[in-house]
């Protein structure tokens, strides 16, 4: 099947009196680091061409090996709590503050925070800016949190409803976990995930992925538009 259609297949089957039976195939999804391997080593075994294989891999899948990642051994072994709208790409582990004076504070001291909040506002911005990753409570993709986040590259979740925070005693209760200030938390900004604790990251360094390095290579071979930097 993966011959036939040129592209890793997710595959539901059935046993039934001792036959085999395939129900349906379909694309596989798969991550950016992932995406890229799969492309480069169907070129590789002339499975498919650069072409096509550029044009498989999405720019957000890019966009992900320029971020820090949750190691995905690490990831299936931590504890999940909540999950939220995928505002902002990447990985992020620090410890919870509920204001973004707080945020800005402890950063200064050289701790790694997640800036908790109902909802962002202008008034945030300085400690969205010195924090790891932000986490509210409300707000979708277009929210004030979203767009500054993605604006800057940085990890964010928006829209997380099993948030239920309480500010005068800077804690949080998320499902049966009551977290307060000072707690490690973990999140997965590109799924939208929250984990409980520390999770193992992986540096975004794209030149440690040489199939990175080589897909580039094939899109300088055919693109046709120049870019030009100001490095003032």
């Amino acid at each position: 099947l993966e011959n036939h259609y040129s592209d890793m297949q997710d595959i539901e089957f059935t046993i039934q009196e001792g036959k085999l039976w395939m129900l349906q195939t379909r694309v596989g999804k798969r991550n950016g680091a992932a995406a890229i391997k799969m492309a480069v080593d169907m070129v590789r075994e002339g499975m498919i061409n650069k072409q096509i294989a550029l044009m498989r891999v999405k720019p957000d899948q890019l966009d992900e090996l320029l971020h820090p990642m949750l190691d995905s051994q690490a990831e299936q072994k931590a504890m999940l709590l909540a999950k939220g709208l995928p505002a902002g790409p990447g990985g992020a582990t620090g410890q919870i503050v509920f204001t973004a004076d707080d945020a800005e504070s402890w950063h200064n001291n050289g701790d790694k925070v997640i800036l908790i909040r109902e909802e962002t506002s202008p008034e945030d911005v300085h400690g969205m800016h010195a924090a790891e990753a932000i986490l509210t409570a409300k707000g979708g993709m277009t929210s004030h949190a979203a767009l500054v986040a993605r604006g800057w590259g940085k990890c964010c979740i928006v829209g997380c409803g099993d948030l239920h925070i309480n500010f005068h005693a800077k804690e949080v209760q998320i499902g049966d976990q009551l977290l307060r200030e000072g707690d490690w938390i973990t999140m997965n900004g590109t799924l939208g995930k929250i984990y409980s604790g520390q999770v193992d990251l992986i540096p975004a360094d794209p030149d440690t992925h040489p199939e990175y390095k080589e897909l580039m290579t094939w899109a300088d071979e055919v693109r046709i538009l120049n870019i030009r930097t100001n490095a003032e």
